[in-house]
């Protein structure tokens, strides 16, 4: 894996630097006081992660998200504690650091970063091999609605019906979470209650028998968490 540091601050950027380089498989190419520099550089030589900081002066952290047309993965680095629920409402981010870092918390964002990695990897093996789109059609009121992947966040049994969330619509449909569940692609979305099939990528928290995606908390059911571990492929 390799990576840049974008960060206002001189020292912040050495401590990263310094925790990177604890990691054997993680290289930085590059570093940053500020995020226009880094988006020049990241239209020429992609990357596989990228650490941010959120507040700059002129030209922000998320200002740098939303410039990017195909971001990589994101780890936001910042003394905000209050910012993480909003910074999440952004597809990009993998994790959010918290300064000071600690050494432990940073292995954990390094995990989380790999399987992010991982998952795109195995999904566009999938999507190769099995001929899958990247997206499916829902009849909503004798209209045919077109759904991509990335953007469902969890589907919800409803009696006769389904609730289909996205970062921005419901849906509602007339179906069965079985049904849908063979329409779906199975790296990318999990089954995790008999009410709920979960889209795996858009886990933000995982406590005790609850999985948090955006702000919504859902139930995950004993027989179910299993393989809930399994596919978080824990240390």
């Amino acid at each position: 894996m390799n990576c840049i540091i974008v960060d206002d601050e001189a020292a912040a950027r050495a401590i990263v630097a310094q925790l990177c380089s604890n990691v054997p498989d993680l290289e930085v190419i590059e570093e940053f006081p500020s995020a226009i520099e880094a988006i020049k550089f990241l239209n020429e030589q992609p990357v596989d992660v990228v650490f941010l900081d959120i507040h700059m002066p002129g030209f922000t952290g998320i200002d740098f998200i939303k410039t990017l047309k195909e971001a990589p993965g994101i780890v936001l680095t910042t003394s905000d504690k209050e910012f993480a629920i909003e910074a999440y409402e952004y597809e990009s981010i993998v994790d959010y650091l918290v300064k000071p870092i600690s050494p432990e918390r940073f292995d954990k964002c390094i995990q989380k970063v790999r399987n992010s990695i991982n998952k795109a990897q195995v999904s566009d093996q999938h999507r190769e091999k099995s001929g899958l789109g990247e997206d499916l059609y829902i009849n909503i009121d004798r209209r045919l609605i077109k759904l991509k992947f990335d953007e469902i966040l969890f589907i919800e049994a409803k009696g006769d019906y389904i609730d289909i969330k996205t970062d921005k619509e419901n849906y509602r449909v007339h179906t069965t979470l079985k049904k849908i569940k063979e329409k779906l692609p199975t790296e990318q979305f999990l089954q995790i209650h008999r009410s709920f099939i979960i889209n795996f990528t858009k886990i933000i928290d995982i406590e005790d028998n609850s999985v948090l995606i955006e702000k919504n908390v859902i139930p995950i059911s004993r027989s179910n968490r299993p393989e809930l571990m399994r596919r978080l492929n824990l240390l």
